[in-house]
């Protein structure tokens, strides 16, 4: 039976709601039950050089006021921390604290905890395949959070 174009997207965005969902049960599992994968995205983009609200606004498409609002929740729970700038007293500098590093390694060995357990129930070779398949359909690189409005390939390989 044939699917229709709109189940393919909400087959890869169930896929990806069931992955994150239940990294973020595991997460608070292990003590950090307000850490969301939106706190992620944005120390991403703190370690990859966004070191100030709007920065962190251009890196993750969102508004500077929304970019503050995060940056607010993060240092309060200690994921991130905001230092004066030397170089300019107007500026505060952000940068991802110990905690926050180690959250985010928790995140990646809960992932490769969750794609164990895809692999056991698809078997090694279907999620390899399902993997490359994936790749070349949306490249290696397909989502960069630090780095919004790339551009997206169409199934053909082609650029919109």
């Amino acid at each position: 039976m044939s699917r229709a174009g709109a189940d393919l997207a909400l087959l890869l965005l169930g896929g990806f709601r069931s992955l994150v969902d239940a990294a973020t049960a595991e997460l608070a599992a292990r003590g950090h039950v307000d850490f969301r994968p939106s706190h992620e995205f944005a120390m991403r983009a703190i370690i990859g050089g966004a070191d100030t609200a709007s920065d962190l606004g251009r890196r993750t498409a969102v508004s500077k006021q929304a970019a503050a609002k995060t940056i607010a929740v993060l240092v309060q729970r200690g994921y991130v921390s905001s230092e004066p700038d030397p170089a300019d007293a107007r500026r505060n500098r952000l940068q991802v604290t110990p905690l926050g590093r180690e959250v985010l390694r928790e995140g990646e060995a809960v992932f490769e905890e969750l794609r164990a357990r895809w692999e056991r129930k698809l078997g090694a070779d279907a999620l390899a395949r399902l993997e490359a398949d994936l790749a070349t359909l949306v490249g290696d690189d397909a989502v960069r959070v630090d780095a919004p409005g790339r551009v997206a390939r169409d199934p053909a390989g082609e650029t919109p």
